[in-house]
């Protein structure tokens, strides 16, 4: 089998599958992002044979198995209850986890051929996304609303905003591993304008704060691990574990000490709604601190949370208590950490990048079990993990 798995057919179809994954990306970040999720799986049912778990992966592997684990038995004691299997979070982590797992593993295997062009649609496809980003903010979403009347399905202004603004999120989360990309497989950092300037002005423009957040964020921790290779990684890696332990806690104390609910009425309404959501989760967490109260039950504590708290590390204490919490962290570590070098390079440097991209959404954001956007998080590790493997200067046509 292992013969089998490594015969170059298997890593030419490997590299081209996950290329054509990144030829649609753009589109559907513009005009889909829900579709990520099957997309992904598909190609990581399509590149099975090709999954393995190597000796440096173990960490982060048993980490996700746990964190798995607990999460499907957690739907025992969880008050809500998922009316069909579609709806039942916990037997489709199991799928995730084998599926999105197969689709970062044939990325990087992927034979030299595939993998440039696979870097190539990255490149290419997210400052095309960036180009149309553009427009849309100068047109209040013109184009894609132009779309759905053509469609016959017409769409109020606003809620077309809403959609089309998805697509700055994704964006956000490329841009490092797309910028990296660019210099070494063709376009060069010309091809870093459209992206950059496709992020922040729809951001302004549309009043969406995280995405360019994520891309100040992502840029900061590039430089850091440029400059610090070796200890910066350990330092984010620790940022990390902070969040998703202390989340709870760094609620607790700014409440009691007066300053949560004084910033809760500076800020805009959004953030204001959200911060209501952190306060009611913090309160929650102390009912059942360690077991949590079972997946999916940020989705019954309306209306003081609506489907889940706008923060990852508060919804895994929530639903999965500090068992949960241990295993976010844990994962989080190895991959972090496991970036760092004694070398400086681009590449491990866009890895850092997209993974503190996820963290600021994982914040501040989406619910931390959505299909598509686990999806985006596989395929974020894919383009770094095949990014890791290009040579610096790539001497193909």
């Amino acid at each position: 089998m292992n013969d089998w798995i490594a015969q170059p057919r298997l890593a030419a179809w490997c590299g081209w599958v996950i290329a054509a994954v990144f030829a649609l990306a753009p589109l559907l970040a513009w005009g889909g992002p829900l579709a990520f999720a099957p997309v992904v799986a598909l190609a990581g049912l399509l590149t099975l044979p090709n999954f393995r778990v190597r000796e440096e992966d173990r960490p982060a592997a048993i980490a996700v198995l746990v964190l798995v684990i607990w999460a499907a038995g957690s739907m025992v004691w969880s008050p809500y209850t998922p009316k069909n299997p579609g709806q039942a979070t916990g037997l489709k982590l199991i799928l995730e986890a084998a599926l999105f797992g197969s689709a970062i593993t044939a990325a990087r295997g992927a034979s030299p051929t595939p993998r440039r062009w696979l870097l190539r649609f990255l490149a290419w496809g997210m400052a095309l996304l960036g180009v149309v980003m553009i427009v849309e903010a100068a047109t209040s979403a013109g184009i894609y609303r132009a779309l759905r009347v053509a469609m016959h399905d017409p769409i109020r202004p606003d809620l077309g905003i809403k959609n089309v603004a998805q697509a700055l999120f994704i964006l956000a989360l490329f841009t490092p591993a797309a910028m990296i990309a660019a210099v070494r497989v063709g376009g060069g950092w010309l091809l870093w304008i459209p992206m950059m300037v496709g992020i922040a002005w729809p951001s302004l423009a549309f009043s969406y704060d995280a995405p360019l957040l994520a891309l100040v964020a992502s840029l900061i921790a590039m430089g850091l691990v440029l400059r610090w290779p070796r200890t910066a990684p350990r330092v984010l890696a620790g940022v990390a574990a902070t969040f998703f332990l202390a989340a709870p806690l760094a609620v607790w104390v700014t409440r009691r000490l007066g300053w949560y609910d004084r910033l809760a009425a500076d800020v805009s309404l959004s953030w204001s709604q959200r911060m209501g959501y952190w306060r009611h989760a913090q309160d929650w967490i102390g009912d059942h601190p360690l077991r949590g109260w079972g997946l999916d039950a940020s989705r019954m504590f309306a209306p003081g949370i609506r489907l889940h708290p706008h923060d990852a590390a508060l919804q895994i204490w929530l639903e999965l208590g500090l068992i949960g919490a241990v295993a976010a962290a844990v994962l989080w570590v190895a991959i972090l950490a496991g970036l760092s070098r004694t070398r400086p390079d681009p590449a491990v440097a866009a890895g850092a990048g997209c993974a503190v991209a996820y963290l600021t959404f994982n914040a501040v954001s989406f619910g931390v079990w959505q299909e598509w956007y686990l999806a985006l998080g596989a395929l974020a590790c894919a383009a770094c993990a095949a990014l890791m493997r290009q040579p610096r200067r790539d001497h193909h046509p």
